[in-house]
């Protein structure tokens, strides 16, 4: 049986998410993605950006393995096999510079240790650079009505684990400031998630 795993999700999210990446990525360098899982969006945004060597990663055995099976039919050169990477661990990242790091709905499916860590390394991998954390999910936003499916979503994720559900994007400026990041930008995107953008 193949390692191969398969998230819907990716097929219909995929697009908007490159639209964004087009505005936002540098020109060149080392994309690092966090909780890459699967292994497809990455596939297809090296496919997309070919100038871009995209670097992923993942806590999980399971979706490094399936990673690792779409990097092995990956015709490219500019993808590279996945490294075990758990955002919430206090130990360095093995990736210790990029341009740019891109993180698609984890710190509403983890512990919000794995969020802080994300932010504290980002900006030591990001350094001084005009990269950006690119980060894509459903948020919780001061002053925008939650859609009903995301609070629907927020409650399955605490009854499945009471660490995760979906954080308030100004908790996350907040962490972003702790780190000498700010947001940048912000995007709206179908099926009521949104992309935030620090620098």
């Amino acid at each position: 049986m193949s390692d191969k795993q398969h998230a819907p999700a990716t097929l219909r999210n995929r697009e908007p998410i490159a639209e964004v990446l087009a505005r936002e990525l540098p020109a060149s360098g080392t994309v690092l993605e966090i909780a890459a899982g699967t292994g497809e969006h990455a596939m297809f945004f090296a496919d997309r950006f070919p100038a871009l060597h995209w670097q992923p990663t993942d806590p999980s055995p399971e979706a490094l393995a399936s990673i690792a099976a779409y990097q092995a039919e990956y015709p490219g050169t500019n993808c590279a096999a996945p490294l075990l990477l758990d955002a919430a661990m206090p130990e360095t990242w093995p990736v210790t510079s990029a341009a740019a790091i891109l993180c698609i709905n984890m710190v509403h499916i983890s512990p919000w240790e794995a969020t802080v860590g994300l932010f504290r390394s980002a900006a030591q991998v990001l350094g001084n650079s005009a990269g950006a954390l690119i980060l894509y999910g459903p948020f919780m936003e001061q002053g925008i009505e939650t859609a009903a499916s995301n609070r629907e979503f927020d409650a399955s994720l605490k009854a499945r684990d009471a660490r995760w559900g979906l954080r308030d994007a100004e908790a996350l400026d907040r962490l972003a400031a702790e780190h000498d990041m700010a947001r940048s930008a912000r995007y709206a995107l179908p099926a009521n998630n949104i992309m935030l953008i620090y620098r």
